[in-house]
């Protein structure tokens, strides 16, 4: 393709914006800065986990009952989805490259009054303040993600980013079991707040903002003809009938629910291992990066099979609803039969496909709400959705924790709270089946429009982790005008 107006002026003063660059040059660089991102993301939910690797030594020497551990591990999310409303609007008005770095910093001045004081009440303002840094994080990431790749080249670079969530316990669940099995579990929190401020210094230094801003903004980059672009509709839908809608409702639903189990693996999972199955606490510690790996390969499968179904012309309410409805339920049954089985390896083995699967399905529900809006309103809507479906969180450490502590033997709590995460994952994920159609709730939105060729259409692969937006949303449901709910 011939230089654009934009790109002849590269070797001025204007080449220092990423618009006038190479595209080589533009897409190596936006792949430097997804994978600064992603461990950005990683960072993130090492943060989340660390709470619960450090749970037993913790427990043990602040004196702190389940019920009390269970609801510090939900106090983070009491911000959570509060701090993501807050932030929506500000989003769309501040660089992305200063609202993530006022994040990270936020996480390590969040780990402060742990360090400066172990009690209780430390901990409770630790993980509240984490919460109100991190729940921005997903969309403001994704949204700085987007800005570096042209629509149809967003879905490999969206889904390694969604992969941070599991790759994060991967790679630090055994270094910080390490850490506190040879330093004590306070230094634990003091290695992730040098981490983050660290990567904060290397953000402000090479961090920039990616010039895909709009629809008009990638035409005039790449010399896209206006009548080469998807055709859409733009009339503006209330928010309330986009959240109304079966698909919105049992989309975010799956993945509230899957949030819920995922959190629960993450704050008491290694407690688990350790006071029920008897493995050492830097062995509990490292065990819970199985389901976190697994997390990884459910991850990236799932977003290339929606990928290859669209790409064939499968109609996205089974490329999509389907494959959210079927992992949700493959999640839940399998953490249900983990509780029922007599053998540990089964059982371990149950649980590394519960718990790992169950982040996997937050992609597909971005996918799934940002077809039921429109480009102007969609940040709006994925914010809402993720504020929705992060609420799990707020639940899971804390009824876990009461049905713990109020058992007659901790094996019998830990099984009460397994059975009823996989129960409900499991109930979600065949509604999910039964009522998410995009094709249905899109008509009667009427937001669909012309049908356009399936090479055209909204890249499939566009995946998410909770709070993340795909790139556009153009119309992907014309391709089956005509067809039947």
């Amino acid at each position: 393709m011939s230089e654009t107006p934009l790109t002849a002026k590269r070797g001025t003063a204007a080449s220092r914006d990423p618009r006038t660059w190479s595209r080589a040059k533009r897409n190596r660089y936006g792949w430097f800065m997804t994978f600064s991102l992603l461990f950005l993301m990683m960072l993130s939910w090492a943060d989340k986990a660390v709470l619960g690797i450090a749970a037993v030594p913790l427990m043990k020497q602040l004196g702190i009952t389940p019920e009390q551990f269970g609801l510090v591990g939900s106090a983070m999310f009491l911000t959570f989805g509060v701090a993501q409303l807050v932030a929506a609007p500000i989003a769309n008005k501040v660089s992305s490259k200063w609202i993530l770095l006022v994040l990270c910093l936020l996480w390590s001045v969040a780990q402060v009054p742990i360090l400066l004081f172990a009690s209780l009440p430390a901990l409770w303002a630790s993980r509240l303040l984490l919460g109100a840094g991190e729940g921005p994080l997903a969309p403001v990431l994704m949204h700085g993600i987007y800005k570096w790749f042209p629509e149809k080249k967003g879905a490999t670079p969206a889904a390694l980013a969604s992969s941070g969530v599991t790759l994060g316990i991967v790679a630090f669940a055994p270094v910080l079991a390490w850490v506190i099995g040879q330093f004590g579990w306070q230094t634990a929190f003091a290695v992730l707040a040098t981490v983050g401020l660290i990567w904060s210094v290397f953000w402000v230094t090479v961090g920039k903002e990616g010039p895909y801003t709009s629809r008009k903004a990638e035409q005039e980059i790449d010399g896209i003809a206006p009548k080469e672009a998807p055709v859409v509709s733009e009339a503006k839908v209330s928010y309330w009938r986009t959240i109304l809608s079966p698909s919105w409702i049992f989309a975010v639903l799956a993945s509230f629910f899957g949030y819920w189990t995922f959190t629960l693996a993450m704050s008491w999972g290694p407690a688990y291992f350790q006071n029920v199955l008897g493995f050492t606490g830097q062995q509990s510690g490292a065990m819970i990066a199985l389901p976190a790996a697994w997390g990884t390969i459910a991850t990236v499968g799932l977003s290339a099979l929606t990928q290859r179904l669209h790409l064939k012309g499968v109609p996205t309410r089974k490329a999509r609803g389907w494959v959210l409805g079927g992992a949700g339920s493959f999640a839940g049954a399998c953490l249900v039969g983990a509780t029922m089985t007599a053998s540990p390896a089964l059982s371990i083995a149950l649980m590394v496909f519960g718990f790992g699967t169950a982040p996997a399905l937050f992609a597909i529900t971005y996918l799934v709400v940002a077809e039921l809006t429109t480009i102007g309103q969609r940040g709006a809507n994925l914010s809402i959705a993720n504020a929705v479906l992060t609420t799990g969180g707020v639940f899971a450490p804390a009824v876990s924790g009461f049905l713990i502590g109020g058992a007659a033997t901790p094996a019998e709590g830990y099984r009460a709270a397994f059975a009823l995460a996989g129960g409900l994952l499991l109930t979600f994920g065949v509604l999910a089946l039964v009522f998410v159609n995009q094709q249905r709730d899109r008509r009667r939105l009427g937001l669909d429009a012309t049908a356009v060729p399936a090479a055209a259409a909204f890249p499939v692969g566009s995946a998410t982790v909770a709070g993340a937006a795909p790139a556009s949303i153009a119309s992907p449901e014309s391709l089956e005008a005509g067809h039947r709910a």
